[in-house]
């Protein structure tokens, strides 16, 4: 076994678990999930039937990740938050047949107990806010709060919340990197 399991986690079979994982306290792993290496998947997780984690994402404690979620390399999910998999869901109506899929890419990350509503994506190093309720597409960069979420600022790479000049550039105060925004979207500046 080329990744780490506590002894009081479930992993059922038939999932692939990349090397450097690591899987904690009463955490559950159901069949046929695509875990990449170098994850942390923190106490009390269950990761159902198909999901797909990339390589280096943080899963904090008690969190569900439901069928129809993929999260992309480097992705951040904070303690409690929630995915959700259908849009009317009904106890004594099956909907299986009607999940819908959530997409987190790169390096996103989803604040402490804020709750995404299915059927969107998170682009990449979109910032989530502890406690939003996420229910429309989040832009690449874009910092995200409040119930029901809404766009209040941009950020780096690196988690920084990004200042604009006159020209739309800003720089990252901890890496040095620029950011361009022009037409409401932020790109990094690949020259410098």
């Amino acid at each position: 076994m080329e990744y780490f399991a506590h002894h009081t986690a479930v992993i059922d079979p038939e999932n692939k678990i990349g090397k450097k994982t690591k899987i904690w306290h009463f955490s559950h792993i159901m069949t046929g999930c695509k875990i990449g290496s170098g994850c942390n998947i923190g106490q009390n997780v269950v990761i159902s039937p198909g999901v797909v984690l990339g390589n280096n994402v943080k899963v904090q404690n008690n969190i569900s990740i439901y069928t129809g979620v993929i999260c992309e390399n480097d992705v951040f999910l904070g303690p409690s938050m929630v995915f959700t998999n259908v849009i009317n869901p009904r106890s004594a109506i099956i909907r299986k047949n009607e999940y819908k899929k959530t997409l987190v890419k790169k390096g996103a990350s989803i604040g402490a107990n804020a709750t995404i509503i299915c059927g969107i994506t998170i682009g990449e190093y979109a910032f989530i806010g502890a406690g939003a309720v996420v229910t429309k597409d989040v832009a690449p960069y874009s910092l995200v709060v409040g119930n029901p979420a809404r766009h209040t600022g941009w950020m780096s790479e690196n988690g920084h919340k990004l200042k604009f000049d006159k020209k739309g550039i800003a720089r990252c105060p901890e890496s040095g990197e620029r950011y361009v925004l022009k037409n409401d979207k932020v790109v990094r500046w690949l020259n410098g």
